[in-house]
């Protein structure tokens, strides 16, 4: 008879008076004292419904071959060989499986140099068929098909010049950028600050949490940082012309986006179909695809522009993005497709462009230059339609707050806030002496909060026109005799993310706190 709980011989018997099941009684009891039910019928079951079983207690006796020593021999012998002979299969076995992996990695490290060619070729005719597509004249109606080679000359060489032969921002862009607007305008007014948005008390207590130097020790420095707002990571442009994307949570660099050969100067996000745009001091703008396991490959590289690239903002439909650069344009490119539908110049503009924002509606941009001016653009149009004078030495960086009516602007002499309502500037900060000038500005997410950064990080609480822009919290220089170059806010601005020209990635939080155990 064996028990219903383990199947084995039991030890001491009982059996159930309401079932009539064999059970062991250390197990019976402490099931019963655990639930208080038969294990196999379910049935309510007691220690009183037990009833003890007499067995008989003789001990089994030892196997034949057990009882003299050449038997026993024999047996540890029979172990023994079963042993090795099982050792002998497992060793087979491993050495076929080493093989196999062997022939595998070779494989898949074959095919990945072949993705690789391919990839690079693809990128390349993909930028010589935009340029060819950028380049080329509009279609002949078909009647002109049938004429002569020397009268299609002739109408070819009456076409402007190729700058000017870009498509321009169509009905239909300009269709999908006036619907952003409404809806972002509509949602703005019900728009509350978030609860969930750190208070500035809170804030004062913020410190560096953590330290993460980043990019090559050859050629130092961070020069542009973003954040995406839906994962914890964080981007970075060096003076190495690398591009790292960053996880803050974890501390580790999750890809190296290598393919600039110059400085990178912006870099940025796109909140769909993980996309990362990057723009460099070798003209170019490469657009890089997310893949499996963190990795990036470069989708496309753009080259509208004749020298440096400044800035990158995108429009928050996520569709376009506006370069600016030191060949005195702007470019308007089509993020699905890849190319520039148009690029603004102006004949002001002396000295080339060194920043662009998008403003939160995206209808207008904000363009800074080299000449201290600040430059609004009605995006349909690409007309100039406002002009802030003011600063002195070239604009650095400007930042459009949510609430749609305040502009933020950097440069050698500070920061200054403007109101778009009134065309006016209505606050200005120059905390620090000319040698060390304003590098960023920028408004957190909700618009309550505005940091500047030199030579020192200076957090602002933000006000209204009348009221004051409290000094929330100034972060001394981190980095020694290092300029800080760039800052952002996180999510709910929960942390702030610093760069600065000794290539560390520093991050601004509360204090962890510990408990003793």
């Amino acid at each position: 008879m064996f028990c219903a709980i383990s199947g084995l011989t039991p030890e001491e018997p009982v059996i159930s008076k309401r079932s009539g099941l064999l059970f062991e009684r250390r197990l019976i009891e402490k099931h019963l004292a655990e639930n208080g039910t038969c294990p196999v019928t379910g049935e309510s079951l007691t220690e009183e419904d037990l009833l003890p079983v007499k067995t008989n207690k003789a001990v089994k006796p030892r196997p034949v071959t057990a009882t003299s020593i050449p038997g026993m021999l024999g047996m540890f012998q029979n172990e023994w060989d079963a042993v090795v002979l099982s050792n002998y299969h497992l060793e087979q076995q491993l050495n076929n499986a080493r093989q196999e992996l062997s022939h595998a990695l070779y494989q898949h490290d074959a095919a990945c140099r072949v993705i690789a060619r391919l990839k690079t070729e693809r990128d390349d005719a993909r930028t010589l068929l935009a340029q060819a597509e950028l380049q080329r004249p509009a279609a002949l109606p078909e009647a002109d098909a049938v004429t002569s080679n020397g009268k299609r000359e002739a109408e070819l060489e009456q076409l402007p010049p190729a700058k000017t032969l870009k498509q321009g921002i169509s009905d239909e862009m300009i269709a999908e950028l006036t619907q952003c607007n409404a809806d972002l305008s509509s949602l703005r007014k019900k728009r509350q600050i978030p609860p969930t948005l750190v208070k500035a008390e809170n804030l004062e207590q913020y410190s560096v949490i953590s330290s993460h130097p980043l990019h090559k020790t050859s050629r130092p420095g961070i020069l542009s940082i973003d954040i995406h707002h839906q994962k914890d990571v964080i981007l970075t442009g060096g003076n190495d012309g690398n591009a790292i994307v960053f996880d803050r949570s974890s501390g580790e660099i999750v890809a190296s986006l290598v393919g600039h050969s110059k400085k990178v100067t912006s870099v940025k996000f796109v909140a769909r179909d993980d996309l990362v745009l990057t723009a460099s001091a070798d003209k170019t703008v490469k657009i890089w695809q997310g893949g499996e396991e963190g990795a990036y490959s470069c989708k496309q590289t753009l080259k509208e522009h004749s020298a440096e690239i400044r800035a990158i903002t995108v429009h928050p439909t996520n569709r376009f993005f506006v370069t600016a650069s030191d060949d005195k344009t702007w470019a308007f490119y089509d993020l699905n497709s890849g190319t520039c539908t148009t690029q603004v110049t102006d004949a002001a503009v002396q000295d080339g462009y060194t920043a662009a924002s998008f403003h939160p509606d995206g209808l207008i941009l904000g363009t800074g230059t080299a000449e201290s001016l600040v430059r609004i653009w009605d995006v349909k149009s690409q007309n100039n339609v406002a002009k802030f004078e003011g600063h002195s030495g070239p604009v650095t960086e400007l930042s459009f707050s949510e609430n749609g009516y305040f502009l933020a602007t950097a440069a050698s002499d500070g920061v200054k806030v403007w109101d778009l309502r009134k065309l006016k500037n209505f606050r200005s900060f120059s905390p620090y002496d000319p040698s060390t000038p304003t590098s960023t500005v920028q408004f957190d997410h909700s618009g309550s909060y505005l940091a500047l950064a030199g030579s020192d990080i200076r957090v602002f609480q933000t006000g209204s026109v009348k009221q004051e822009w409290n000094l929330v919290k100034t972060f001394p220089d981190l980095s020694g005799s290092n300029k800080v170059t760039c800052v952002r806010f996180g999510p709910d601005a929960s942390f702030l993310a610093v760069g600065s020209t000794d290539r560390h990635l520093r991050i601004l939080g509360a204090p962890v706190t510990t408990t003793d155990a």
